[in-house]
């Protein structure tokens, strides 16, 4: 049995275009490829970190 935790809404708002390699792969690894493409995630520490990361792209929503 498994404790179903908080999840997050990240969607990407902003182009890659410019933006450094390392944002990029955080993108990425959140699961977002194109403008408005959207993900669901856990709500963990290391999420939250990548969403700090690359903030001025991404929109959260709890």
């Amino acid at each position: 049995m498994t404790k179903i935790g908080k999840r997050i809404k990240v969607t990407l708002i902003k182009s890659l275009i410019g933006t450094k390699q390392s944002h990029r792969a955080t993108v990425r690894g959140l699961g977002l490829r194109g403008i408005n493409s959207s993900a669901e995630l856990e709500d963990t520490p290391a999420v939250r970190g990548m969403i700090n990361k690359v903030y001025y792209l991404v929109k959260s929503e709890a």
